[in-house]
């Protein structure tokens, strides 16, 4: 079985940072293409930043420069650091793990940032 269970999410004001963690059970983790995506309110759940199994990441225009994901293969864990936090960055985020057939979304943990 796969599981993906985050954390990290919490309420800070505008221009702070968060750190998110997911950790992966049940899957080659290694091997996986890692992401993280969010879903604002009345808004469609949107790509925030992907990491391949090499290292290479990408990322949604609106977060470049703030926002940087890495993973610790050895622990089976992706994250998000998220700086300089906009309240437009409030939202859902939810940590994926896709290969092949594979895809997996974890259960989502809030972010809020106030004005």
């Amino acid at each position: 079985q796969v599981q993906l269970v985050e954390s990290g999410g919490g309420l800070v004001q505008a221009g702070g940072s968060l750190r998110l963690s997911c950790t992966a059970s049940g899957i080659a983790f290694s091997r996986f293409f890692m992401g993280w995506y969010r879903q604002g309110p009345g808004k469609q759940r949107e790509s925030v930043a992907v990491i391949g199994s090499g290292g290479i990441a990408d990322y949604v225009d609106s977060v470049k420069g703030r926002f940087t994901i890495s993973r610790d293969n050895a622990k089976n864990t992706v994250y998000l650091q998220m700086d300089s936090l906009k309240p437009e960055d409030t939202a859902v985020y939810y940590c994926n793990a896709r290969l092949l057939t594979v895809n997996a979304w974890g259960q989502g943990t809030q972010v809020t940032v106030s004005s």
